[in-house]
């Protein structure tokens, strides 16, 4: 099956069921545009990359050849692992990176989308159930691989309805049922990684949009094919296997390839001329918003999707079917080069490097075997006739006369092992050229300083971190798009069409999570745990974590730091009580200093009623004309009287400060 620009399935041209097609001229045109393209496209990659490309790949699965010699005498074939090992670190923590949160995208929805609320979840869960049916991680994984090894990652989107079986249960009445098998399709994306010795690009682009096209050529299955003919996929053509004698575009290097049943196709995605989609008793229409060009091959470009096998036979000729007009292609480069399509990986950064290791581990060998494997200086003509000379343990020697005469050992000496000293200097330059490892030294060295292995992990963080930008930016989010837009186009029952935005999760790999969890915990243990601060930070070392149950803890962690209802209320309550218990207090103390105050004031003004009392009880004595004595005993009683209330009241003061200070402590 195959789908039309508009997500219907499009059949087989019923005409071509009895015979082959024979090709039109439009087809013959066509074919031409495009492989004068190529051509030119695969000689520019051959002239510059294909010779390095094929370095690259050796020194990474450790293969020798003769054109790797760094001197002709040179007979050791040892390969240094220190590349490999470069390449393994940069791919796992890279994959780690992506993934090791489990989900590598989150949806946001478009404040600006008119059409409505988005339920966003659904979405991010449809979509990465549909990933992991697909094996998308997997597909990320090599892709990844094949950019540290030549520079460049490359995807090709290959869209296709997948049946599948699933067990199921049948209700046939009275309590019976039937059991077997349902047969269900979906719509798969799948994700393939793409070699890119099997990548052509327009060497004026610097991205994929900017090309005039790209294209991908490939040896594919002949059941492959003809299951796209039979399918309607491709067009009824007479075709047979016909290996074209080309190595260049094999996956890997093997000493022997196989031949047999394999047909070499190209597949284009880019613009092409648009009369050349016509049949011959078609004419050419205006298609809107392409301008013509003064040159005849650039009239009417539209965006194609283009299948050529064996150079020359035309199997899939159309219009892009995809909504958007994107191209099913996504690349990023695994280090960036400026205004250049094509990236650096980790085997470019590593290779004057370990062409040095690998020349000083040659040359000691080499001497190692001159030094150790025994050699003799032989007199031939005092030898029987037909000696064959061996050394072996136990080997008895003939010789026609003493055999000290005869036979000498021969030594060039001993091997001093600078060279292998020389070797370690080259592969710790190695792995700071690919940033591995920071230019203190090895993390052997540097691990006896913690401040040093900090400063050493900090930069390689950031190293880590340009890599991963690069494919968030130009690979992952641009590959979720293209996924959702399919999706919504070919499965728009499962995935309605809505505006969304797209938005990277990776983080940074173990390395970085093992660096950042010593951070955090650093500052628990400084903040303490009756810090607000610190139920926010464990928080942090959770999702940092790769626990299984993660989230279920992060849960709890949440629901315990939400504030009971009830502890609410209870402490509510004590505040009220607080408060009234203090206002009664207040009214206590202010009653207290009132009463003090009156009494101070009593005492103040007792003195004075005592003098008025004596000053009339003086008259009334003079008017009386009582006697003196009598007057003079009545004057000491008062004073005496006086007196004692003076006592009392300084007394009742002092209680009632007293008091006043107990009830306001």
């Amino acid at each position: 099956m195959d789908y039309n620009n508009t997500g219907k399935v499009v059949d087989g041209d019923d005409s071509l069921d009895s015979e082959f097609r024979e090709p039109s001229a439009n087809d013959k045109a066509m074919v031409e545009f495009i492989v004068d393209y190529t051509d030119e496209w695969r000689e520019y990659r051959e002239q510059n990359f294909e010779e390095d490309w094929n370095k690259y790949e050796r020194i990474w699965r450790g293969i020798w050849a003769a054109e790797d010699k760094s001197r002709t005498s040179e007979r050791s074939k040892v390969i240094s692992p220190a590349t490999q090992q470069a390449i393994e670190t940069r791919h796992a923590e890279i994959i780690e990176g992506i993934f090791g949160q489990g989900q590598f995208f989150d949806i946001k929805d478009d404040i600006a989308d008119k059409t409505g609320a988005v339920d966003v979840e659904q979405l991010k869960k449809q979509l990465n159930e549909d990933f992991a049916q697909d094996k998308i991680r997997k597909s990320f994984d090599q892709i990844v691989l094949l950019g540290e090894i030549y520079g460049t990652h490359i995807g090709e989107l290959v869209l296709s309805e997948v049946d599948y079986f699933t067990p199921s249960t049948k209700p046939l009445g009275n309590g019976q049922a039937a059991f077997g098998v349902s047969e269900k399709s979906r719509v798969a994306v799948k994700l393939n990684p793409i070699n890119p010795k099997n990548f052509l690009f327009d060497p004026n682009g610097t991205t994929i949009e900017e090309c005039m096209g790209v294209a991908i050529e490939r040896f594919v299955s002949l059941h492959k094919i003809e299951e796209g003919i039979e399918s309607g996929k491709y067009r009824k053509v007479d075709i047979s296997s016909c290996y074209v004698d080309d190595d260049s575009i094999e996956p890997t290097q093997e000493n022997i390839q196989f031949k047999k049943n394999k047909v070499k196709t190209l597949t284009y995605y880019g613009l092409a001329p648009a009369e050349y989609l016509l049949n011959d008793d078609e004419e050419v229409q205006e298609i809107e918003g392409i301008s013509e060009s003064k040159n005849e091959n650039y009239k009417k470009l539209v965006e194609c999707v283009i299948v050529i096998a064996d150079g020359n036979i035309l199997l899939k000729a159309e219009e892009s079917p995809y909504m958007m007009k994107d191209r099913p292609i996504l690349l990023s480069q695994a280090d960036t080069v400026p205004n250049r399509l094509l990236g650096r990986g980790t085997c470019e950064k590593s290779y004057n490097m370990q062409m040095a290791v690998d020349g000083s581990m040659r040359s000691h060998m080499d001497a190692l075997a001159l030094t150790v494997a025994p050699m003799v200086a032989i007199d031939a003509t005092r030898l029987p006739r037909g000696a064959k000379f061996e050394v072996k343990p136990g080997k008895p020697f003939m010789t026609n006369g003493a055999p000290n005469e005869i036979i000498y050992p021969f030594k060039f000496g001993t091997n001093d092992g600078q060279a292998m000293q020389t070797s370690k200097e080259f592969e710790r330059m190695l792995l700071m050229a690919t940033g591995t490892i920071d230019s203190n030294g090895g993390v052997s060295q540097v691990s006896r300083d913690a401040s040093g292995l900090d400063m050493a992990t900090a930069t390689l963080i950031k190293k880590y971190k340009r890599t991963l930008t690069n494919i968030q930016e130009d690979f992952i989010i641009p590959f979720v798009q293209k996924c959702a837009w399919r999706y919504m186009q070919f499965d728009p029952e499962r995935y309605p069409s809505v505006d969304v935005k797209y938005v990277p999760t990776a983080t940074l790999g173990i390395l970085a999570r093992e660096y950042e969890q010593k951070q955090l915990a650093f500052l628990i243990q400084t903040l303490g745990a009756q810090s607000p601060l610190t139920p926010i930070l464990m928080q942090g070392v959770l999702k940092n974590s790769s626990l299984s149950n993660r989230e279920q803890m992060l849960e709890e962690m949440q629901k315990q730091s939400q504030p009971n209802p009830q502890a609410q209320q209870a402490e509510q309550m004590e505040m009220i009580n607080a408060q009234k218990d203090l206002q009664a207090k207040d009214v206590e103390i202010a009653k207290t200093q009132a009463q003090t105050q009156q009494i101070v004031v009593d005492t103040q003004n007792a003195p004075k009623l005592i003098e008025a009392k004596l000053v009339a009880a003086l008259s009334n004595n003079l008017q009386n004309g009582d006697e003196d004595k009598s007057f003079n005993r009545r004057v000491e009683i008062a004073e005496l009287a006086l007196k004692e209330r003076d006592i009392d009241s300084n007394e009742e003061i002092a209680k009632m400060q007293n008091r006043s200070k107990v009830e306001g402590l």
